[in-house]
């Protein structure tokens, strides 16, 4: 038997055209319509995963943003992921990174290569502020490139005329694409930006952003017909994708998982390995006082250096992760947690503040450039699987004193990295942000004592 999906995959020329713009309108749109919409994002970008599942919750109902990567886990990991979470949904949106053929080594790892996996259709966002006629032969180069995607609308942004519309109309029907709108110009939709992607702070009215972004998208773009092009037919799905084994232990071991604005950059798939080894409790680590009573801690990334000053100040926070790690508990934390878990972090004011003093080493945002790619960590002797993941960060390790380093890191070309993978006693840190929800025994060797 077969069954209908509607799902598509927002894709661009390049970056900055304006993919999460509309992906965040057709999410909320969809969802204010009634339907269950999944979201997607191609990459492994976690901004934008929070923002497509506000985007996503609307009228009760609510879908974690999901990340498809083809680099950090295999193409049948991917193409489980995409079934898991899409069954229950009535459209399956997708959002692409960067430009759609551009990958960790060519196109190894594009949108395109996932668009191609899931056999889904593409719509192209082009960003056509300056551009009237000229959009056909860059549409047909998309289009006929790879004649193994479907190819299936484009919608046309920056166009602030319907006349300008018409010119590019003409030339997306010349290059056997159809037209589905255009979105114009509006201040009052352009996404707040920081150093190190989308503003996700507290203090910035996301969700009045996100219904600005869907009523104004709505007005010029034919929701219906980009439905009506992603539909097609798929196998029935019987059963549930196996997700790994459940602890056997009659106590449910705890993970304590920091999750404030300075600790935000979760995936949810690493998450929900973590619910198969024991029962996750979240905390702040700017609001509350003590720590949870946790067989494994977890400091993910995020913004340390925002909330600088009320880290530093929550001395009691600082003081009981500090004794948890000293007694030989398991900890495990990433960039911005490693941050926090060194004796200081200076600010790019030149302000230093105290940390939780656990690694003896120093951060600071001053005289750092912007370090990113893709990184195969290797932990020698120690875990028998290489870890993927990635990093991304603009701070730098300004002193480090006695660190163990347990890892070799290369990235995506082979080539060796000097990033490195610090253990002290059973806490364990790196500047990388590691993917397991394909190596899902990487929680229980972090929860073993050592």
């Amino acid at each position: 038997m077969a069954a209908k999906q509607t799902a598509f995959l927002l894709a661009a020329p390049s970056s900055g055209s304006g993919k999460t713009t509309i992906t965040l309108a057709l999410l909320r749109i969809l969802s204010r319509r009634g339907f269950r919409v999944q979201p997607f994002k191609c990459g492994p970008d976690y901004l934008d995963t929070r923002l497509h599942t506000l985007a996503a919750s609307f009228g009760g109902r609510a879908a974690d943003g999901i990340n498809l990567d083809t680099f950090m886990s295999s193409e049948a990991h991917v193409h489980d992921l995409f079934q898991r979470y899409s069954r229950n949904a009535d459209v399956s949106v997708v959002e692409g990174v960067m430009g759609l053929f551009d990958g960790a080594e060519k196109a190894r790892g594009s949108s395109a290569e996932i668009a191609r996996l899931l056999d889904i259709a593409v719509i192209m966002v082009v960003n056509a502020k300056s551009m009237a006629y000229s959009a056909a032969p860059l549409l047909h180069g998309f289009r006929t490139f790879d004649p193994r995607l479907r190819l299936a609308g484009v919608i046309f942004n920056q166009v602030n005329t319907p006349s300008h519309y018409r010119f590019l109309e003409a030339a997306a029907l010349d290059a056997g694409v159809e037209p589905l709108g255009y979105v114009p110009r509006n201040e009052d939709v352009v996404i707040s930006e920081r150093h190190l992607g989308l503003n996700t702070s507290a203090g910035y009215d996301r969700e009045a952003v996100i219904e600005a972004m869907a009523a104004h998208v709505e007005k010029t773009v034919a929701v219906d017909r980009l439905l009506a092009l992603a539909e097609k037919e798929i196998p029935q799905i019987v059963g549930r994708a196996c997700r790994g084994n459940r602890s056997r232990e009659t106590r449910r071991r705890v993970i304590a998982v920091a999750r404030d604005e300075a600790f935000s950059f979760l995936y949810a798939e690493n998450l929900s390995v973590l619910q198969d080894h024991g029962d996750i409790v979240y905390f702040s680590p700017m609001e509350d006082r003590s720590l949870p009573q946790a067989d494994l801690l977890y400091l993910a990334g995020g913004y340390p250096e925002l909330y600088a000053g009320r880290l530093a100040a929550n001395r009691d926070m600082r003081k009981a992760i500090a004794a948890y790690c000293a007694a030989g508990r398991a900890a495990y934390a990433e960039c911005g947690g490693m941050m926090y878990l060194g004796e200081s972090l200076m600010t790019a004011d030149g302000t230093p503040h105290p940390m939780c003093g656990v690694l003896d080493l120093d951060t600071t945002m001053q005289g750092a450039r912007l370090t990113l790619g893709y990184r195969k960590v290797r932990l020698e002797g120690l875990y028998p699987d290489e870890l993927r993941g990635h990093e991304f960060h603009y701070s730098r390790i300004g002193r480090q004193g006695e660190l163990r380093n347990i890892a070799s890191v290369s990235d995506a070309r082979d080539e060796r990295c000097s990033t490195g993978v610090f253990r002290a006693g059973n806490t364990v840190a790196s500047y990388i942000h590691l993917y397991w929800g394909e190596t899902r025994g990487f929680p229980e060797f972090l929860m073993e004592r050592r």
